[in-house]
């Protein structure tokens, strides 16, 4: 790991995970896969990354969620998402239709003066103020 000569950002990685899969398991695992992809990467970088995810599904098997969707599921998901955002340093949105990261917790224009990051590969580009620290 690289040791950053800034200090490291808190950085929520936010993508698709269930949107547009049709609950299909095999596809949600893979967009899951794929953030905590992107979270040790940014890792590596020297960043402390969180995924709504991390939190959120413990959380609902404990509230006794069966399915996704019911009512522990919507009680849950998408609040941590909206929770976070007032935690963290950046957002890096993996690119991909995302229900909940445009709307609850993804988009630039609800934090003011907020770094976010939009991934295509590994390339970044600065949205809003601030840098974006890849």
């Amino acid at each position: 790991m690289t040791e950053p000569a800034h200090r490291p950002l808190l950085i929520l990685v936010a993508g698709p995970y269930r949107s547009y899969t049709n609950d299909d398991g095999a596809k949600i695992a893979a967009n899951y896969r794929r953030m905590n992809q992107a979270a040790l990467e940014l890792f590596r970088r020297g960043h402390m990354p969180v995924t709504g995810e991390a939190i959120a599904l413990p959380l609902i098997e404990l509230a006794g969620s069966e399915r996704m969707g019911d009512a522990p599921w919507n009680e849950i998901f998408h609040p941590i998402g909206r929770r976070l955002i007032a935690h963290v340093d950046a957002v890096l949105r993996l690119e991909g239709r995302s229900v909940g990261a445009d709307t609850t917790g993804g988009a630039p224009e609800m934090i003011p003066d907020f770094r976010y990051g939009l991934v295509s590969g590994w390339t970044s580009r600065r949205l809003g103020t601030g840098e974006f620290l890849l």
